[in-house]
Parts: C-alpha cells; sequence; structure tokens
C-alpha cells in the first residue's frame, strides 16, 4: 500500500533513495527471519495462538510506522512490523498442509496464492487513494485497522488444524532436530530455492518498480499503481490453473514448464531492452507473461517440497518461508546497490534471479527424476 509513496517518504523525511527502500528490505528481513520461530511455536501450541500474537506486533508496528518522524524509527517499526507478518506468511502454507496433500493441496494452495494476489492489486490503487487524502501515514492507520480486521476473522471463522495430539511431541528439541532433517533435504532445498528465486525477483520489482515507473517513465502514483495491478492480475489469473494442470501433466512437469517459461521471458526482456527497446510498454509486457509464469511456481514448489513432511509442516513452513526471504532480501540489496535511476538494473536482477532458478530446476529435479526411477521397480 505505501510503494507509490516511497518517493514522497524520501522527501518529507529527508532520506535517500536507498535509506527509503531499506523501510522495504527491513520489513521482509524481519519477516523472513522470524519465521525461524513462528513455524515451531505453531507445531507446539497450535496455528491461532501464534497467528493472534502477530496480528498485535503487526498492530502496534504499524503505530510506531504512522508516527515515526524520520527514517531510523520508520525502518525500526517496520522491522517489528515484519515480526508480525511472519505468521501469516508461514502459518497458512502449515494449515494448507495439515488439511490436504498432492493435487488437493496445490488447488488449495492456489486458491491461497489467490487471496495473496488481490491484495496487490488492490493495495496500491487503495494506498494511493489514501495517500492523497491523509498522506503516507495515513497507510499505517489503515494497514492497522486491518489488523484489527483480521483478529476478528481469526477468531470467528478459522478452527484449529493442528489438534493437541499432534502437538504432544512437539517441543523445542524437535524443532531443532527438524530443521536438521530439513537441511538435509536435497529436494526440499531445491523446491525451497527455485520458489525463493522466484520471489526474490518479485522483490526486485517491489523495491526499485516505484521509483522506476514513477521516477524515471514518469508515470502518476495512480497510474505506477494501476501498471504494478497488471502484474498481479496475470499472476493469481494463471496460479489458478496449477490445480488442474498438476492434476493432468503433474506437480514436477508443471514446475519445470513455469520455470522454463519464466526464465526465457525475462531473459529475452533484457536482451530486448539492452538492445535499445526501453519502452516502458515493452517492459511491461515482458513482466505481465513472465509474472504469470511465477504464478504457477510458487504454489507447486511450496506444495512438492512440503508434501512429505506433515509431521512438521509449520517448522518446514517456516525454513522454507525463511530461506525464501532471506534469498529475496539479498536480491533486493544487490540491485539497490547498483540502482542508477534507470530500469536496466531492475530487470537485468530480475531475469538473473530466473534464470538461476531454472539452472536449479534442472538440478534438483532432474535428481528427483532419477531417484524417482530408480526406485520405481521395488514399488
Amino acid at each position: 500500500m505505501y510503494l507509490p509513496a516511497l518517493p514522497t517518504i524520501g522527501a518529507d523525511l529527508q532520506a535517500e533513495t536507498s535509506a527509503v527502500q531499506m523501510s522495504l528490505l527491513a520489513f521482509f528481513i524481519s519477516m523472513g527471519l522470524a519465521q525461524l520461530f513462528v513455524g515451531p511455536l505453531s507445531d507446539m501450541l497450535g496455528r491461532k495462538m501464534p497467528l493472534y500474537a502477530g496480528l498485535v506486533l503487526f498492530a502496534i508496528g504499524s503505530i510506531g510506522s504512522a508516527l515515526a518522524g524520520d527514517i531510523d524509527t520508520l525502518v525500526a517499526f517496520r522491522f517489528l512490523q515484519g515480526i508480525g507478518a511472519s505468521a501469516g506468511m508461514v502459518i497458512p502454507r502449515a494449515v494448507v498442509r495439515d488439511l490436504h496433500t498432492g493435487v488437493d493441496a496445490a488447488r488449495l494452495m492456489s486458491m491461497l496464492m489467490l487471496v495473496f494476489s488481490i491484495s496487490p492489486i488492490l493495495a496500491p490503487l487503495t494506498g494511493t487513494a489514501i495517500i492523497s487524502f491523509f498522506g503516507w501515514r495515513g497507510v499505517f492507520w489503515a494497514v492497522l485497522i486491518a489488523a484489527l480486521i483480521g483478529m476478528v476473522l481469526l477468531a470467528t471463522s478459522l478452527k484449529e488444524t493442528r489438534p493437541k495430539s499432534a502437538r504432544v511431541e512437539s517441543s523445542l528439541g524437535s524443532a531443532l532436530g527438524a530443521y536438521r532433517l530439513l537441511l538435509k533435504d536435497g529436494n526440499f532445498l531445491g523446491l525451497t530455492f527455485i520458489g525463493g528465486l522466484g520471489l526474490s525477483s518479485f522483490f526486485v520489482y517491489l523495491a526499485s518498480s516505484s521509483f522506476v515507473l514513477i521516477d524515471h517513465y514518469g508515470l502518476t502514483p495512480t497510474q505506477y499503481s494501476i501498471a504494478f495491478s497488471i502484474n498481479a492480475v496475470s499472476f493469481f489469473s494463471v496460479s489458478q490453473l496449477s490445480g488442474w494442470l498438476a492434476d493432468r501433466y503433474g506437480l514436477v512437469r508443471v514446475v519445470r514448464m513455469a520455470v522454463t517459461g519464466y526464465a526465457v521471458a525475462m531473459a529475452l526482456m533484457v536482451a530486448v531492452m539492452m538492445s535499445g527497446f526501453q519502452s516502458l510498454y515493452v517492459m511491461a509486457a515482458f513482466l505481465f507473461v513472465g509474472y504469470g509464469f511465477l504464478g504457477l511456481v510458487l504454489p507447486t514448489t511450496s506444495v512438492l517440497a512440503l508434501e512429505e513432511h506433515g509431521q512438521i509442516a509449520g517448522t518446514a513452513s517456516a525454513l522454507m518461508g525463511t530461506l525464501q526471504f532471506v534469498a529475496g532480501a539479498i536480491a533486493m540489496g544487490i540491485a539497490g546497490a547498483f540502482f542508477d535511476g534507470t530500469a536496466m538494473p531492475m530487470v537485468v536482477a530480475i531475469a538473473a534471479c530466473a534464470v538461476a532458478a531454472f539452472v536449479l530446476t534442472q538440478v534438483s529435479l532432474g535428481r528427483r527424476r532419477a531417484k524417482m526411477t530408480v526406485e520405481a521397480p521395488a514399488e
């Protein structure tokens, strides 16, 4: 919601572009790292209690951000906001795994992606409207209200999916053991980083797009919000096909096809723009196609990564989220260091993430297919 206001925040708080981007980066870093603790807690205490705690922290961070008088204070409270938001990222995936596996899980995960993607469509437009009337601080009062609504929905609409009987063997020691197990699981790590590299490319876009589209291409905040929303439409629309495609072709083949399409689209975008065609419409067209493929990558890799870890779904979801968000934060930091006011550093970083995901897919899923082939006769 506050992306359209990033340039305005810099002017108001007398902060440089890199410092303003840090308010976004701090949020993602804390949201990624805090998942390491939230996930095991949700295995030990159930799914709902950590969600309540996360929403409370998010609300406190929102109030502090709204009242921030300098960029350092804003960054600090955005960091606290991210800790609270981590519960909302890690626990829903665990809930999906509590309820379903396989193609059914892919369908539910794609529905989760739909809900997550609606906010990028509505949030920038809503944020622009709020900013025009109440300034950028109004955005944080608005998300405070959203957090309070979330608490009401949590109390009235979500049943506990982690029964007490399943929590008996969950403890700090079991969580550490689960992390050791997951860090030795090449299949889990490969799928996590395939999705993580895709997510990293989107984080780069999040951090740089407002400066590129508003300052470089001259869009108004409203026009920027529309351009941002179009990519989200592509993402969530195609993601809804993941269940049908997985049922027809299998999850592994869907991942390979989607990652290949994403890497080709992003690589072509860089090649065309480096050849001199740096029009906003050229970049927007490639991003629209690419983020459609990304809409297939994220839900399917998440389902496959969690498939064999139902007993530690919260911990597995936490490690997956942390590794992905840390990768995204690193990508944002590197892209930000090379930012020069033009679109090229952003698109090169996006393409680099996509190509890296393609290479990792060939290695990781190729090993998985070989393992399945060896094990097939025994079945």
